[in-house]
């Protein structure tokens, strides 16, 4: 490689490769418009803002803080290359190219090294032509590694062994690896010098393999064995190969079935939980999250466990289902704080299909920046972190979840993979996010993904795969679901069994003749005298209950059922309760006397108007509520004498409609070629100010020279460059061709943005006229 040949860029926006370059700056200058803008795409924070010149570029492109950004995409065969790269002093000089391959040997094919050295030249980290190579200094701090490791033995013990001695040491020990673990892997003793005692700690793991020896002070943590402390999947980078995923294959249909049988329990348990925070709203911690005791009780209402609760509740947040504030009604024992309770959304979703309701708890699942399994761990005041608090929160989960969907996805079509598997394999494409993707952490967010149905049998579902890759996730869903059943099966014990879902409307009224007993693919109710009672309250009538029963049920309708119905129906309805504030009214005398001689009538104040009609200034609903609790059977009724609906509907809270998550710009092709181009411009520039062509004579432009000058230009229509500073005080210099100068104002045609622009004279600095 040479120092002394520079290429600049022709004038269509391509260079000629350069047989070597001094500087990084020099050799993106010989970059095509093409392979800059590649650059800007991968490594978007180069272009924010827009750099003026290569020079610009190339400091920024150095910088650590953005060298870090563009490791984190990088493999731990990137990093190989990079460490035997650094261990030659890349950073300095150039290394011939089959010097690299020397050192790499049969660790990897020369194609794979290519490959490997084209990746990190797109992204500019590493630079130079084909037969030799530079790195960007700062990249050897990004290494997740000591550079120069890998050129040292193989460690001696494997996972299955670092364990085992793990499990022998004494708690000084343990606290001396747990402490290198948590910061740098070197530490220094003078313990590690030969000759000292061998009964000492750090002599002890050194013989253990638990330390390795790197001088008479200096010990340090062999990577794996960090990894295992850690909790990250163990492998040995030094190897440059990815490791393998073993799983097993299962039949597409079985997965989707399975994940549809969950999605349905998902559902079923999100609106038990929506319907308990509507019955009694739940006291929002002052730090806004839901408190342990509250969540326990919420547990015991619906019939949910704890952990499982955790997560629907997130759901339900982050889907918009439920929130904190003032809900309405406001609970009695209100004291101005707010509760946590379901939101108007939740009415729209509850009456839409399942596959939708499905799809609105998925979706806020996959872009979640929370972990939901931290509910209950212990936070750095031991205390348990609390569902729908800010310990929850996790700005890397909706990423690191594509991740692990993301490589079941790429398996195949119903192919099963390990955690522990998934997780060593994602530390080696990203081994700086090791420390995320522990295996602990992908099992846990596996099994969240499988209580919500894009996961099943450890496989991605159809409908996980669709949602993933902005598929129509809600159609696959629906068709993964079981067809809905138009029947039922009453039992003789008064229960009823429902074979399969029901379709909607069979459901509803299902829902409000029984009580459900268990749920699953075959739900099971119970007809009670309440719940039939329930039914005519809303206006069903005796009738209409013995034709559902009739035409609905595949068995005999039990005499016992029929029985029940007539026994309800004869009773029911005979008092009528209406707003006075209340009425009573009943069309036998007798049966109001008997209401009136009751110890009710006290507690509702009951005056009697006539011998068929009372009056009491209690609210409706209590006044059925006293009623029914004393062995009476009233129906609410409204002012035409029909039946009413007065089922307490919940508790909800209203909120704001919250804008769209902002996700970050992407620029577009035509944005980054446009930054290009401003690029050349400025390099462009840059050497027309330097080159001795004739300039103005210093001073502002209002000076008749520099106009002069500019309007020669117009005439002529050749092209100047020009200092300007704009309304922000950044100046800058770039190339343009006038087109007209008049009224305080310079139009010209900037080849940057590909328009025509208009500069103010008293901004402009400088003009001079490009060769």
């Amino acid at each position: 490689m040479t120092d002394t040949d520079d290429t600049t860029a022709s004038t269509n926006g391509t260079a000629a490769s350069p047989r070597g370059a001094a500087t990084l700056a020099d050799w993106l200058a010989a970059r095509s418009d093409a392979e800059l803008t590649d650059l800007l795409r991968k490594r978007p924070d180069l272009a924010v803002p827009p750099p003026a010149t290569i020079v610009v570029l190339a400091g920024r492109a150095e910088q650590r803080a953005s060298v870090a950004r563009a490791a984190d995409n990088l493999t731990s065969l990137d990093f190989g290359i990079l460490e035997l790269l650094a261990v030659e002093r890349a950073d300095e000089v150039a290394v011939p190219r089959a010097a690299l391959q020397g050192a790499v040997g049969s660790r990897a094919t020369k194609k794979t090294v290519d490959a490997t050295i084209d990746g990190l030249r797109s992204v500019a980290l590493v630079w130079g032509d084909k037969t030799s190579l530079r790195i960007v200094p700062a990249v050897t701090a990004t290494i997740p590694w000591r550079v120069g490791r890998g050129a040292e033995p193989v460690e001696t013990l494997d996972e299955s062994g670092i364990t085992a001695a793990l499990s022998g040491l004494q708690s000084v020990e343990r606290d001396i690896l747990e402490t290198l673990s948590k910061s740098s892997s070197i530490g220094r003793s003078r313990d590690a010098a030969p000759g000292t005692h061998p009964d000492r700690p750090v002599q002890r793991l050194l013989a253990a393999g638990l330390l390795r020896w790197i001088d008479d002070e200096t010990v340090e943590l062999p990577y794996q064995v960090r990894q295992v402390l850690r909790g990250e999947a163990v492998f040995d980078p030094t190897s440059l190969a990815p490791p393998t995923v073993t799983g097993r294959k299962h039949k597409p249909a079985d997965i989707n079935a399975a994940a549809a049988g969950e999605a349905l329990e998902l559902v079923r348990h999100c609106e038990d939980v929506a319907k308990a925070l509507g019955e009694v709203p739940a006291p929002a911690l002052r730090a806004g999250g839901l408190g342990v005791r509250e969540l326990r009780r919420i547990a015991k209402m619906s019939g949910i466990d704890e952990n499982r609760l955790s997560l629907l509740v997130e759901l339900l947040s982050a889907a918009g289902l439920i929130a904190s504030g003032t809900p309405d009604p406001v609970p009695p024992s209100n004291s101005g704080e707010n509760y946590w309770a379901p939101t108007t959304a939740v009415d729209n979703w509850l009456t839409a299909p399942v596959a939708r309701r499905w799809h609105v708890l998925a979706a806020a699942w996959l872009e979640l920046p929370r972990m939901a399994w931290f509910i209950g761990m212990r936070d750095a005041n031991d205390k348990p972190v609390a569902a729908l608090s800010e310990e929850v929160r996790a700005p890397s989960a909706p990423r690191d979840r594509q991740a692990i969907l993301g490589l079941l996805a790429e398996l195949g079509s119903g192919h099963s993979a390990d955690p522990a598997d998934v997780s060593r394999l994602l530390a080696w494409r990203r081994p700086r996010w090791g420390a995320r993707l522990r295996v602990d952490a992908v099992a846990r967010t596996l099994d969240e993904a499988a209580t919500l149905g894009l996961v099943a049998r450890g496989a991605l579902s159809s409908p996980g795969r669709a949602l993933l890759h902005g598929g129509d996730a809600e159609a696959e869903m629906h068709s993964s679901l079981p067809e809905p059943v138009d029947h039922v099966l009453v039992q003789a014990d008064l229960t009823v069994v429902a074979p399969g879902p029901l379709t909607p409307d069979l459901l509803e009224q299902i829902a409000l003749v029984a009580d459900i007993e268990s749920a699953g693919a075959a739900s099971m109710y119970r007809i009670s005298e309440d719940s039939v009672r329930r039914a005519l309250d809303v206006g069903m009538t005796a009738a209409e209950l013995h034709s559902l029963f009739a035409t609905r049920s595949r068995t005999p309708v039990p005499q016992s059922l029929s029985y029940l119905i007539d026994d309800v129906a004869r009773r029911h309805g005979r008092l009528r309760a209406g707003v006075a504030a209340s009425f009573v009214r009943c069309e036998d005398p007798t049966l109001l006397a008997e209401v009136l001689a009751s110890p009710v009538a006290a507690s509702l104040a009951l005056r009697a108007l006539a011998p068929t009609v009372a009056v009491s200034q209690a609210p409706l609903r209590e006044v059925l509520n006293e009623l029914r609790a004393a062995g009476f059977a009233p129906a609410g009724e409204d002012s035409s004498g029909a039946l009413v609906d007065l089922r307490p509907r919940g508790a909800r809270v209203v909120t704001r409609r919250k804008a769209p998550a902002r996700t970050p710009a992407v620029a577009t092709d035509a944005q980054l070629d446009a930054v290009v181009r401003t690029l050349r411009a400025g390099d462009l520039a840059a050497s027309a100010r330097g080159s001795g062509s004739i300039r103005s004579d210093g001073s502002r432009a209002s000076s008749a020279a520099t106009i002069a000058l500019l309007n020669a230009a117009a005439r002529e229509r050749t092209s100047v460059t020009i200092g300007y500073v704009d309304a922000q005080g950044v100046a800058t210099h770039r190339i343009v061709d006038p087109v007209s100068v008049g009224g305080g104002q310079l139009d010209a045609f900037d080849p940057a943005s590909g328009a025509v622009r208009r500069f103010t004279l008293h901004r402009i600095t400088s003009v001079a006229r490009v060769d």
